[in-house]
């Protein structure tokens, strides 16, 4: 398994710089910063690939928030989605709280879609979502993020906090598989 993470690591493409990452980041962190001044909001989580945006997020947001987590996940270590397995719900009641769920990536949108439901039907007066990248589909997904660092191609990526096959998750930048792996996208 590791010759293969070090060949997927050697040949991917870099599409974002970690300075361009980072600076996604802060202008995302802006945007929260105004939006939800006023609202306390609920700051939560959405594992493991949101681990990295959530933490480089939180603290660029000058605003009152208590923080959580919530694992609804698709991949399970895999390259491909399948049903949803949660694995974590939160300890914060969810109960006329103002949500906001950051995530690494809006995909396909059937994770974050069902984390956001579940918000809702444990009372959230409103949920917001913050997703470090929005992957651009020929086709609608069943929700839009209302913040968004950056927009990619239809690439399988990881670093940032996505992986590859459970891996490389901590790879300081934006990369994408060449094509020989990109039949595996996410």
């Amino acid at each position: 398994m590791l010759e293969e993470i070090k060949h997927v690591q050697a040949t991917a493409d870099l599409l974002y710089s970690e300075q361009e990452v980072e600076a996604a980041l802060d202008k995302m962190a802006q945007e929260i910063n105004a939006r939800l001044a006023e609202r306390n909001p609920l700051f939560l989580c959405v594992m493991n690939g949101g681990l990295v945006t959530a933490g480089k997020l939180m603290t660029r947001l000058q605003i009152p928030l208590t923080l959580d987590a919530i694992n609804a996940s698709r991949y399970q270590n895999q390259t491909s989605g399948g049903h949803i397995k949660w694995v974590l719900k939160p300890d914060t009641p969810l109960k006329g709280r103002t949500v906001l769920l950051v995530d690494d990536i809006l995909d396909e949108g059937i994770t974050l879609q069902a984390v956001y439901q579940y918000c809702l039907e444990q009372g959230a007066t409103e949920v917001f979502t913050a997703v470090l990248v929005d992957k651009i589909l020929d086709h609608e997904k069943p929700i839009t993020a209302d913040f968004v660092g950056l927009k990619v191609e239809n690439r399988y990526l990881f670093g940032y906090g996505m992986d590859y096959k459970g891996y490389l998750r901590n790879a300081a930048g934006i990369y994408a598989c060449k094509e020989q792996n990109e039949e595996m996208t996410s």
